[in-house]
């Protein structure tokens, strides 16, 4: 019995018909037998996972619905590792009830040189624009935290690497006026690369413009507070992203002029363990303290209401 029901398995497992007679005379399948021969789905009718449901940690590879990640406003539970956010989600964190008011939308990058890399400027400015709502790699908003007012200005990576070019540093300017005129603090919150190489010369310029603006703004005596986040190297490091009164930066970020790979291979040395990351700038006087995402709105009340004193 047991060898007929082996050979039985066999025969179905090949594909050949397996049945049993019974008693009556009827045909029936085997036990065992697939009532349908097959399950097929067509191609088009496959369901896939959307993209963005879910998160992996680059730190620490923790995976977890995107939706919480949002709620603890993009910071790892796990190992409190810092995501790199947009200027929408700091305006969101830091404004009163999430109202402000957007500030030089209206200025936008133009190529004016003419410039071709592997693609000419002006098209890739067009695709930016055309894949995203950002004007350029800074925005400006004003608004109340806790109750103080406050004028951020907020890079985003996002656009070609959140670089530095005449723009960004127009509305630097503009921003430093518009303090000045209604005695406002100052948040610049960094994010970028560098210098934009596609604006040549016009972009270093704006290392010594916006230098420039901030010394009429210490003359107001008005703070100008530098939160530096992941990543802030080349110009902005060299230039306005440590000249704040108050120069703070999220946990672990990389902070710098030259990146860390570029100086080992150039000085031939390896580098010390965290180095140029937030905790290693703070252990040696760069920075006054870090400050965690949740924490970022008191604690630039408390610095509002300490300045104005």
């Amino acid at each position: 019995m047991k060898k007929e029901k082996e050979e039985d398995l066999e025969i179905n497992l090949t594909g050949e018909e397996a049945t049993t007679i019974s008693s009556s005379g009827e045909v029936k399948p085997k036990w065992y037998q697939r009532r349908n021969k097959s399950i097929t789905t067509e191609t088009s009718d496959k369901k896939e996972t959307p993209e963005g449901l879910w998160n992996k940690c680059p730190e620490c590879n923790y995976i977890q619905p995107t939706t919480e990640l949002e709620e603890n406003k993009f910071v790892c539970p796990k190992c409190n590792y810092h995501h790199r956010v947009g200027s929408d989600e700091y305006f969101e964190y830091i404004f009163d009830n999430n109202e402000y008011t957007r500030l030089f939308d209206e200025v936008v990058s133009k190529d004016f040189l003419g410039f071709t890399d592997l693609k000419p400027y002006g098209k890739r400015l067009d695709e930016i624009h055309a894949k995203t709502t950002l004007k350029d790699s800074m925005s400006v908003a004003t608004g109340k935290v806790h109750g103080e007012g406050l004028v951020v200005a907020c890079m985003d990576f996002e656009f070609i690497g959140g670089s530095l070019g005449s723009v960004m540093g127009e509305k630097f300017a503009r921003a430093v006026d518009y303090c000045i005129k209604h005695k406002l603090a100052y948040l610049v919150i960094s994010k970028s690369g560098g210098a934009r190489m596609m604006e040549s010369a016009f972009s270093l310029l704006q290392l010594a413009k916006t230098s420039g603006k901030l010394s009429q703004l210490s003359d107001a005596q008005l703070p100008y507070i530098s939160l530096l986040t992941d990543p802030t190297f080349g110009g902005i490091s060299a230039s306005f992203g440590m000249l704040g009164d108050l120069n703070i930066a999220e946990p672990g970020a990389l902070i710098g002029f030259a990146g860390p790979r570029v100086i080992k291979e150039t000085i031939k040395r390896d580098l010390p363990p965290g180095f140029q990351r937030s905790e290693f700038l703070l252990e040696h006087g760069f920075l006054d303290f870090i400050v965690e995402r949740k924490n970022l709105k008191e604690k630039l009340a408390q610095i509002i209401r300490l300045f104005r004193k």
